[in-house]
């Protein structure tokens, strides 16, 4: 930004961009540090800076001097700023406190918040590849750190790279995404802004992201810059991806080398309750149909798996997303966008604000195999209503012993929390159950009034009955 050198006044040279948020402190306090020059043709003045709320002027911070150094230089701390906004930071060149209003002019800083931040990450659809028209319009309040390094109105395309050098610019141009719902949800419940850090790139692989296995991680290299051009603190991350470990080496080995990846994170942020809200990996069409892979249903399914076992690490949410649409063969649709976004939001509101709502998925917990070997009844966990089954749910469940697959041929939902597998013929030795199986499963078990499908789940040991 040039500068004239025959100002008189006060000139921020070094703080706040127009629209930042800033991470409230556990006192719900925020503090703006800021550094300029002043000048008077005598020599003389204090300067002095306040904060205002935008909307109707109110003081919140009054009128502070700042300290100042040789060669017309000054620089001070705005602490204890309220958690809210928007605000506008004033500065002024004060000369006769009589008349303090009339003080030589000095720059303002406008639309500035003191909220929560949330670090967007993962591959495509965390970048959001939705197309199609879809009404998510941007909101003053919830704003975004851009790939330029510069803080904006949060709108889409969020991950745009427009002038941006970072490592995460897209090979194609991204279009919808379900954080900007989320931060607009988050707001609407918690009433002070919402700042979100978009860091993801589409296609990329857990191993740019963990620094454990990959000490040279481009993606959490720029993840730890981007936090701490924002300051060096957040709430929170929403994590979707997996899609790029659908394969034989890497699937094995995910949830090791993803609870790898947030021990690092939460220690290097100095953040142990640093909340983390993933998604289960959608469905995949096309990968479901390759030929060439014939693992695939497999590996998308213990991706998935490792997925749900993410709660072991404290702080982390699991939403499903087997049931919302597609845009194309990968990417979840605007519509479904909204509706993750939504899902994301309600959990983080428990997981990272301790406010409960129904927001989590049905979770398997117990798979019995009766007497002869024909039947298996599940238990379910965190069903808000009752299990409904919305069309043929034995498409939902893959039963497998030491013959291989053994033939599904009715699910049925006997109590509130259970289904009921019948099979085609009596298993033999070891049988373990499989939900949302493979790459394009099916979505058929919902809870009946939240409408939310049960979380996939990968190998499940069955008991004698």
């Amino acid at each position: 930004m040039s500068q004239s050198n025959d100002f008189v006044g006060v000139r921020i040279d070094v703080g706040p961009q127009p629209f930042q948020i800033f991470q409230q402190d556990t006192r719900s306090f925020g503090s703006f540090s800021l550094k300029g020059r002043w000048k008077h043709a005598e020599n003389r003045g204090t300067v002095q800076l306040r904060v205002v709320r935008e909307d109707d002027a109110v003081v919140v911070v009054p009128w502070q001097s700042a300290a100042t150094g040789p060669a017309g230089q000054w620089a001070h701390t705005l602490e204890l700023v309220p958690a809210g906004g928007l605000y506008r930071i004033e500065s002024r060149l004060m000369l006769d406190p009589n008349s303090a209003e009339w003080s030589p002019h000095g720059d303002f800083v406008h639309h500035l918040g003191v909220g929560d931040l949330w670090v967007i990450a993962g591959q495509s659809n965390a970048a959001g590849y939705g197309r199609g028209p879809v009404n998510d319009p941007p909101r003053l309040g919830v704003h975004v750190l851009r790939n330029d390094e510069t803080w904006d109105i949060a709108t889409h395309v969020l991950n745009e790279t427009t002038r941006s050098n970072h490592p995460n610019m897209e090979a194609a141009n991204p279009a919808h995404s379900p954080y900007l719902t989320f931060g607009k949800e988050l707001h609407g419940v918690l009433n002070y802004p919402i700042g979100l850090i978009q860091t993801a790139l589409g296609g990329s692989p857990l191993v740019s992201w963990n620094p454990v296995e990959n000490p040279d991680a481009p993606l959490y290299k720029n993840l730890i810059h981007c936090l701490t051009l924002a300051g060096g603190r957040a709430r929170g991350m929403v994590w979707y991806q997996g899609e790029s470990d659908c394969n034989p080496e890497q699937s094995k080995t995910y949830e090791k080398r993803f609870g790898d990846f947030v021990y690092r994170l939460r220690s290097d942020l100095k953040s142990p309750d640093f909340a983390v809200i993933v998604t289960q990996l959608n469905r995949c069409p096309g990968s479901a149909t390759d030929t060439n892979n014939p693992g695939n249903n497999t590996w998308w399914s213990v991706v998935r798996e490792a997925q749900r076992q993410a709660t072991k690490l404290g702080k982390v949410a699991v939403v499903p997303a087997i049931d919302l649409g597609l845009s194309d063969s990968i990417h979840t649709s605007p519509d479904g966008n909204v509706t993750l976004g939504k899902r994301s939001a309600r959990a983080a509101l428990e997981i990272a604000y301790s406010r409960p709502g129904n927001w989590k998925a049905p979770r398997v917990t117990t798979a019995i195999l009766s007497s002869d070997r024909k039947t298996i009844d599940m238990t379910f966990d965190d069903v808000a209503t009752r299990l409904q089954l919305l069309g043929p749910a034995e498409a939902d469940f893959v039963v497998e012993d030491a013959q291989g697959t053994v033939p599904v041929t009715r699910a049925s939902s006997p109590g509130r929390n259970n289904i009921r597998l019948e099979l085609g013929r009596a298993t033999d030795g070891e049988t373990k159950v499989h939900g949302a199986f493979g790459a394009n499963p099916a979505a058929n078990v919902r809870d009946a009034e939240e409408n939310t499908p049960i979380l996939g789940f990968y190998g499940l040991a069955t008991t004698s009955g």
